[in-house]
């Protein structure tokens, strides 16, 4: 096709372009973001609002970097990888990045199980207040094997995955910026103090120094800002945006395609956890928001009925996404990464899902079932996550910069930079992950 025929074609309108970026935005805004949000809010208010628009500038780099390897490079980041580098090494980043999916898909089989029993599952059953924990942890495996099993079925039912996957998350996404948005405006925040929570400082109690060991436990002066560095900047979630612009069917003549709908996904992610960190802020400060639970029953009396119900809704759509796009994406990078046909509508992409799925239910009723606190389990898969970053987020690099894959797309300075920042960042945080772990081990 000549360039005055491709000038002459009817440009794609901008919202129908938008759909890679939303998935990994969905993926990467699960329930730990959202509690993680609420909790700096509810603790230090709108002072660390800097830091998740920073996050937010380092999760846009990677997501645009991995998204015009994907569309410039002609194949996705394994592929490539295993061309130049060799298909063992493909086969450790796919199986690493599998590994990831498949820790944080047993802390959303737990938060999957949070949300049904706040929407009120256990009172189809009696009354929850007379039930022991034995009841409630067989209601709540009820829940996960039901639902694990609905999720199979969609797996296997659906013809062309990506399309439908990709429909669905338009709609999941509206609904929870509206569900969001409008309890934003009920509460009304504070304007000047949320514009001052945009110039960089840190709150009182907070310090850059490393953990300790105390009399009382472990005690971490910056857990609250790993936390939100480890929800919200995904270099595991940025590194499969070039495999879903592969999915999509993107090429070279889409590049500016990839790069504004890695801008739209990045800002949705960004924008939710804001918006929740500012409704902790608004109206939670001083009370503790240490589950989904506990959150949305602390919010009812000021939200009232109609918009609880909202916000419930928000937060069932909260907790879904990343479980379902969670474990497709662990399937499909495994059998990327060893060599398999990976689009997520391939055989092996299919049943390395299942395995993710059901690996990721099995670990959580083991949680259910023993005296192991939910939230704890929670925050330790999501600190395992983190510890596989630094490799994808060298391999992001080294595949941006090399010229016979990139040619003049290669990155620019203010990318190495920016990337190279993001690195540093990751495997700071990886160090310190395996830092914590020692202590509590020892």
């Amino acid at each position: 096709m000549g360039e005055s025929d491709r000038e002459s074609q009817p440009k794609t309108p901008w919202w129908r372009s938008i759909g890679p970026a939303l998935i990994t935005a969905c993926v990467v805004f699960g329930p730990g973001s959202l509690l993680i949000s609420s909790k700096i809010g509810a603790t230090h208010g709108y002072q660390l609002l800097w830091l998740l628009l920073l996050t937010g500038v380092l999760m846009g780099t990677y997501m645009t970097t991995a998204a015009r390897i994907g569309v410039v490079g002609g194949a996705t980041p394994c592929t490539l990888i295993a061309q130049r580098l060799g298909r063992p090494v493909a086969a450790i980043i796919g199986i690493n990045l599998c590994l990831i999916c498949t820790s944080f898909q047993f802390s959303n089989n737990l938060a999957v199980a949070a949300a049904f029993d706040t929407l009120g599952v256990a009172r189809l059953f009696g009354d929850p207040a007379q039930m022991s924990e034995r009841t409630r942890s067989f209601i709540d495996t009820g829940v996960l094997l039901a639902f694990n099993a609905l999720v199979i079925g969609g797996v296997f039912a659906l013809r062309r995955v990506y399309r439908g996957l990709e429909r669905i998350m338009k709609v999941m996404v509206a609904l929870i910026l509206v569900s969001f948005l409008v309890n934003l405006f009920v509460i009304k925040p504070n304007l000047g103090a949320l514009f001052g929570g945009l110039v960089p400082s840190l709150p009182e109690g907070v310090s850059l120094g490393l953990p300790s060991r105390t009399d009382t436990g472990i005690v971490d002066p910056m857990i609250l800002i790993a936390s939100l560095l480890g929800t919200t900047f995904s270099v595991a979630g940025a590194f499969y945006q070039g495999n879903l612009v592969r999915e999509k069917g993107w090429k070279l003549a889409d590049y500016r395609n990839g790069i504004g709908d890695s801008i739209a996904g990045v800002t949705v992610l960004t924008g939710v956890s804001a918006i929740i960190m500012i409704t902790g802020a608004a109206s939670l400060q001083g009370k503790p928001a240490d589950n989904i639970g506990a959150l949305a029953i602390q919010l009812q009396p000021l939200l009232g009925p109609a918009t609880h119900i909202l916000f419930c809704v928000g937060l069932l759509a909260v907790a879904m996404n990343p479980f379902v796009i969670n474990s497709m994406i662990g399937g499909s990078i495994l059998a990327d990464g060893v060599g398999k046909p990976a689009k997520l509508s391939d055989r092996w992409s299919r049943w390395f899902t299942v395995l993710v799925l059901l690996v990721g239910m099995g670990m959580a009723m083991i949680v259910l079932h023993t005296r192991i606190e939910k939230v704890d389990a929670i925050v330790f898969g999501q600190a395992l996550t983190v510890t596989g970053n630094p490799l994808m987020a060298a391999a992001i690099l080294w595949l941006a910069n090399r010229k016979d894959i990139m040619g003049d797309k290669r990155n620019r300075l203010i990318h190495n930079i920016l990337g190279g920042l993001g690195l540093v960042v990751v495997l700071l945080m990886a160090l310190r992950v395996l830092y914590i772990l020692v202590l509590k081990l020892t």
